[in-house]
């Protein structure tokens, strides 16, 4: 597996990256199978230096705020209307809804014409399904709307990605043993932060050490937070490998050996 950091500013775009995409890619059926982990504000742009949006295969949203999901407007546009002709329906797995909300943040009409270009099947808590060559289980977090984080297994690797969440016990058993944890970070432990909405980096640092990761990737840090200060919070409850990742960063899984 292969991870790409499209944009990983947390709650809006910032200056130096769009808010939350994440490309994984994998081998498959003699090519590359290409998913996208959310599809953020301002995400759209940045991932065609690396792809061409035609190669997308599947998508994976963990929820249904702005940050995570409204450049599908963008590409509803490209797979509806490209020069070549409708594209394939494209999987889309998203919490229950989705289709009729961001038919609505596009402005659609009835029948609902975000249905066209993507086929949307509902994440649920425990869902266990085949992603191409991924293994895809889910499981609900704690946040104002449904929201889920997604596990992704291929050839004996694991990427979890927590999308948006409070602190949560239930999310070290679900990352255990993962080679790459991308969890948000966006709270200081410094600040009266409101409940059952994000993790600090220390809540990050304590899930990762419990979850016994090979690598914290940390994300989601919005653009008016102090990065120093959020990594000198993980730096109290986790002494393992980590970054705080940036746009355009890539991280290699080679297949594991037997």
């Amino acid at each position: 597996m292969k991870l790409t950091i499209i944009g990983c500013s947390g709650s809006f775009p910032g200056p130096d990256s769009a808010a939350s995409c994440y490309l994984v890619e994998a081998p498959h059926e003699g090519r590359t199978f290409r998913m996208l982990l959310d599809l953020g504000s301002g995400a759209l742009g940045p991932l065609q230096t690396y792809i061409d949006l035609r190669d997308i295969d599947a998508i994976s949203l963990s929820h249904l705020h702005p940050d995570h999901c409204f450049d599908m407007s963008g590409l509803y546009v490209v797979r509806k209307y490209h020069p070549t002709g409708l594209l394939p329906r494209l999987p889309v797995y998203a919490p229950a809804g989705s289709d009729w909300h961001l038919s609505d943040a596009y402005g659609t009409t009835n029948p609902n014409g975000m249905t066209l270009p993507f086929e949307f099947r509902d994440l649920t808590d425990g869902l266990e399904t085949t992603v191409g060559p991924f293994t895809l289980r889910a499981m609900l977090t704690t946040h104002p709307v449904a929201a889920y984080a997604v596990r992704l297994e291929h050839e004996g690797h694991a990427i979890v990605y927590t999308g948006d969440t409070g602190p949560m016990d239930e999310l070290a058993g679900f990352a255990a043993g993962a080679d790459l944890f991308l969890c948000e970070a966006s709270f200081v432990d410094s600040a009266s932060n409101p409940p059952d909405l994000h993790l600090t980096g220390s809540e990050a640092g304590r899930i990762a050490a419990e979850a016994g990761v090979r690598r914290l990737l940390v994300t989601h840090i919005p653009a008016w937070t102090d990065r120093a200060e959020v990594e000198r919070d993980l730096l109290t409850t986790y002494d393992g490998d980590y970054e705080l990742v940036t746009a355009g960063q890539v991280f290699d899984l080679s297949p594991a050996t037997n």
